[in-house]
């Protein structure tokens, strides 16, 4: 029976150095290797380096649709044009720093069959210990606002079917401007809908650092990821099931 072909979103952010060779990985893994057809979303943002230009080349030769943008909008904004944008049956996620490894990829779209959404969680997480502190802390107060016991619900290597999409994007989100996937994972539960964990390798990033979290900026995203929290608790609630 033919793969479902999937629509896979990859938010992009002065990933000049590295996102050719993780969107040809992916590519040459997932679709070459195990013949499950991708259609590539990359959501540019705002990018001052040479990102763009080398999308344009990449979709030359490989199935591409680029959505640019001149303005900074942040993660959050990013990560929903990509999967409003997205028609095929599948929709999936991964960063563009190439850390999620492609290889896990065909187990995640396995595991689709059997539920609703499939989240990696990274075994081990091969992040900074500032940022694995971090993570920590926040899923200490996330969990104390919202009834989601996933090992890693930060983890950006995400699959789901297109159909269920609207139902978890109602309201308004991208309340939390960094830190999406909390929020996905808070609206996937929301929405009733049923989740497998799949654990995934964790790589060092392709090139590059990121810059979102930076030591200096992180008591700042803290406290606004708090308080966004709250608001998306109450929005949750009042939403119809």
């Amino acid at each position: 029976m033919p793969s479902s072909p999937v629509d896979l979103v990859l938010p992009a952010h002065n990933e000049g150095p590295g996102i050719a060779r993780t969107i040809q990985e992916l590519h040459d893994v997932v679709a070459v290797q195990h013949g499950i057809p991708l259609h590539f979303i990359v959501c540019e943002d705002g990018s001052t380096d040479d990102t763009v230009a080398i999308v344009e080349d990449l979709a030359k030769t490989l199935p591409i649709l680029l959505i640019s943008s001149q303005e900074r909008k942040g993660y959050s904004r990013a990560v929903l044009d990509g999967l409003r944008a997205a028609t095929n049956p599948v929709v999936g996620f991964v960063d563009s720093d190439g850390q999620c490894d492609p290889a896990d990829f065909p187990t995640l779209y396995k595991e689709l069959e059997r539920c609703d959404v499939v989240v990696g969680y990274r075994n081990p997480r091969r992040d900074a210990l500032y940022r694995k502190a971090m993570s920590g802390g926040f899923k200490l107060a996330y969990e104390r606002l919202f009834p989601v016991r996933l090992r890693d619900p930060s983890c950006p290597f995400v699959l789901l079917h297109r159909e269920d999409l609207d139902r978890i994007l109602r309201g308004h989100p991208g309340l939390l401007t960094q830190g999406f996937w909390w929020e996905f994972n808070a609206r996937v539960q929301n929405a009733g809908l049923s989740v497998h964990e799949v654990p995934v390798h964790h790589r060092v990033r392709a090139a590059g650092e990121t810059k979102v979290y930076n030591p200096r900026r992180i008591p700042g995203i803290a406290v606004r990821h708090l308080r966004a929290m709250f608001e998306l608790r109450r929005e949750l609630r009042a939403l119809p099931r």
